[in-house]
């Protein structure tokens, strides 16, 4: 995998507007899906702090530019960056965006976020943790972290595993895409707004004057409509029945069991997701969803970091690095995962990627204390 290098600097990544009372946040890279570099992610922690101690400020809007919301964190910068130098600039540069994460996930102030377009992995860190969440018939949902060999992360065992029965481990494991109505419905956002209304209501929200939760709530709902999702079916019985399996094994024989009883498309896109993704990033984050049910923001970005950071390192294997090389830079679709089957992946090479990292150029995850902050999130 050769890197290309790319010195020229990005204008205006991110946009700050807004008035005396009601700030905006735009992210501004439309042409990489306002994908998240380390940059922006300063960017928008500093400004969130400036807003979040004045007290004029009533209100934080958070959007994208053009057709995405943000689909992720800048995976090739990444991974040229620890390919071509140290692993522990990519650990610093994610540790950087969790922060970001908890930082909007116990802001004090109310935030919007309009989600309007695609919003994926380190964009569902971004928005999943803001107090309102405002989908549009546009919107695209996916966590397919798997696929590349890595693991649902920036939070995701927190906000996937309080979703209605084992919706959370569905999505985690077959990288499922939801719509905007899809979203909505399964708890993922608050409010459904039909995108030809999404103008009127930011317009709108820009002329709050209070940060009352009840008033702003009962704004967005005079612009929302009831979401008509298509796939209803999938909060079922199905989904619970399947996925509430104890390993991901039990999970792909209940799976073929079902498909036995009527070839339902979603039962065949999960498995096909399944057996092509990353065995070992499937098993630590069943593993991770499964403890973060019981635990709080904080516990589960701190596991976040250490798993991520073993996959930086490579301390037990270099999937993250071959399914990038196969799915971002050689792109042949064909990656090599190492061990290459479920069965090979027993409970002590998972249970490494959730120990602290032994390396004297690691340093743990350390939070503020933000002891007098609410969790933002009402997932």
């Amino acid at each position: 995998m050769a890197p290309s290098l790319n010195f020229d600097r990005e204008q205006n990544q991110v946009l700050f507007t807004g008035n005396s009372c009601v700030k905006m946040v735009i992210l501004n890279r439309p042409q990489k899906l306002n994908s998240l570099n380390h940059e922006m992610i300063c960017q928008i922690k500093k400004n969130l702090e400036l807003n979040e101690n004045d007290p004029s400020v009533k209100l934080v809007i958070l959007k994208g530019n053009g057709k995405a919301f943000c689909a992720g964190g800048d995976v090739v910068s990444v991974i040229t960056s620890s390919v071509a130098g140290q692993w522990t600039y990519a650990a610093s540069f994610y540790k950087k965006q969790l922060t970001l994460d908890h930082l909007i996930a116990t802001y004090k102030k109310p935030m919007v976020c309009l989600i309007n377009g695609v919003v994926m992995g380190g964009g569902a860190g971004l928005s999943m943790q803001t107090r309102f969440r405002v989908v549009t018939e546009k919107a695209v949902f996916a966590m397919p972290e798997a696929s590349i060999g890595l693991f649902p992360d920036v939070g995701g065992n927190y906000f996937l595993s309080r979703l209605p029965g084992y919706f959370g481990e569905y999505l985690g494991l077959t990288g499922a895409r939801l719509d905007g109505a899809e979203i909505a419905a399964c708890g993922i956002a608050t409010h459904f707004v039909p995108s030809v209304k999404l103008k009127s209501l930011e317009n709108a929200l820009q002329a709050v004057n209070c940060p009352n939760v009840s008033t702003i709530t009962a704004l967005i709902q005079s612009f929302a409509e009831k979401a008509n999702a298509k796939k209803t079916a999938l909060l079922g019985e199905a989904i619970n029945k399947c996925f509430s399996k104890g390993t991901v094994e039990e999970i792909i024989q209940s799976l073929e069991h079902e498909l036995q009883n009527g070839a339902e498309k979603w039962i065949t896109n999960a498995l096909s997701y399944m057996r092509s993704s990353c065995p070992t990033s499937l098993k630590i984050f069943l593993k991770s969803i499964r403890n973060g049910r019981v635990q709080n923001i904080d516990q589960c970005l701190y596991r976040d970091y250490n798993i991520a950071s073993h996959f930086l390192r490579r301390t037990v294997g270099s999937d993250f690095y071959e399914g990038s090389r196969a799915k971002l830079f050689d792109k042949d679709n064909k990656p090599k995962w190492e061990p290459s089957k479920l069965e090979l992946v027993d409970e002590e090479m998972v249970g490494q990627y959730f120990r602290n990292v032994n390396d004297e150029e690691w340093e743990c995850l350390q939070f503020p204390d933000r002891s007098n902050s609410h969790i933002a999130s009402r997932l």
